[in-house]
């Protein structure tokens, strides 16, 4: 398995939660070889980290291509970095 870990600033706390519920998630969920995924933010509310996981490399590369232009208004994209799972609990 291999995960896309996304980091994020967010600027519009309520729009970007909106938005992740409404549009991301489903959009995540859907693509091919989705495995799972976690979403998170930050004590303050500034920044989010998220760990998309999917079956194989060439999944998770096709999501990390197209993660930044999934962020809605009011979140700045800052990386998308594709890793191997390495174990899981």
């Amino acid at each position: 398995m291999y995960a896309v870990a996304v980091r994020v600033s967010i600027n519009d706390r309520e729009n970007a939660q909106k938005v992740l519920e409404e549009r991301v998630v489903p959009g995540v969920s859907g693509a091919p070889g989705f495995v799972a995924a976690y979403w998170t933010r930050s004590a303050d509310g500034s920044n989010g980290l998220s760990m998309l996981v999917f079956e194989s490399e060439d999944a998770a590369q096709a999501m990390a291509d197209r993660v930044a232009g999934m962020v809605p208004e009011g979140v700045t994209f800052d990386s998308a970095e594709v890793r191997e799972v390495v174990a899981s609990a």
